[in-house]
């Protein structure tokens, strides 16, 4: 696992309560994500995620993960823990304009300590935001703990690919992206072993490469003037971002950062 010092929680509620997490939503929209909408449902589909069930979305941003699975895989219920309160207003307000407020409930709290009962979800769910928690050990444990015997961890997250990134790249990659750390591919496997889960599937999508390709394709051919605006109309931020977004672009280019896929399913001794 790579990491590096003084990026924490407040780190990540500044960037999503500010122009930089409005930008990300303008690029990527509200599924904040890698892949969007099929990356959602090519999780929910593996991990067998459908009508009846409840969920908790650990990191649930605006609640858009929520608000895909009760209105495209009929869930029962769903309820959303963020550390933002910018984001967790916003998910409500949106929640309530397209009538789902009776079947998603958010939580302002810390995502490894949730307060929520054990035992009592049929999945746990998560898109590419547990990069942003410091202590994923204590994340995924907290995940094991929320679902019953024989539920499913089912989430998306960025990792560090196969080729591995070097020390001095890790400490721009991971300031650019406000992280405090990165698992590898195979890291998180072992955590979800040792908090009581069988592993099915952590795997690669391939998707990393070409939709932030996509994103700076945006941002150059189409939402230049949107982007603009977010950023109270400084070229020179615009120009940075797009730059350490290159950068980004050919580290996953060399195999070095991907989007990570991991089903696990807690075994009913855990």
């Amino acid at each position: 696992m790579q990491a590096t010092a003084g990026i924490g929680i407040d780190d990540v509620r500044k960037v999503y309560s500010s122009a930089e997490g409005d930008l990300w939503e303008l690029l990527m929209g509200q599924q904040i994500h890698i892949g969007g909408l099929g990356s959602s449902m090519d999780l929910a589909e593996r991990a067998k995620i459908g009508a009846g069930q409840q969920g908790v979305d650990l990191c649930c941003c605006n609640g858009a993960g929520m608000r895909f699975l009760v209105r495209f895989r009929n869930v029962a219920s769903m309820t959303g823990v963020d550390a933002t309160p910018t984001v967790v207003e916003r998910g409500r307000a949106r929640c309530k304009a397209e009538g789902l407020e009776d079947r998603i409930r958010f939580v302002v709290g810390d995502a490894s300590r949730s307060g929520l009962p054990s035992a009592a979800a049929d999945f746990v769910w998560g898109e590419d935001a547990w990069c942003y928690v410091e202590d994923k050990e204590r994340l995924v444990a907290e995940a094991a703990r929320l679902v019953r015997p024989g539920g499913v961890v089912a989430f998306t997250d960025w990792v560090e690919g196969p080729a591995g990134l070097s020390a001095a790249e890790a400490e721009r990659f991971l300031r650019f992206m406000k992280f405090p750390n990165v698992q590898g591919l195979a890291g998180y496997p072992r955590l979800l072993e040792r908090a009581g889960c069988q592993v099915e599937e952590a795997s690669d999508t391939g998707r990393f490469a070409p939709y932030v390709q996509l994103y700076m394709q945006m941002a150059q051919m189409q939402l230049t003037y949107d982007a603009l605006r977010i950023l109270d109309f400084d070229m020179k931020a615009l120009e940075t971002i797009g730059g350490e977004m290159a950068w980004m672009l050919e580290l996953a280019r060399a195999g070095k950062v991907a989007q990570g896929r991991f089903i696990a399913r807690k075994r009913p001794d855990a």
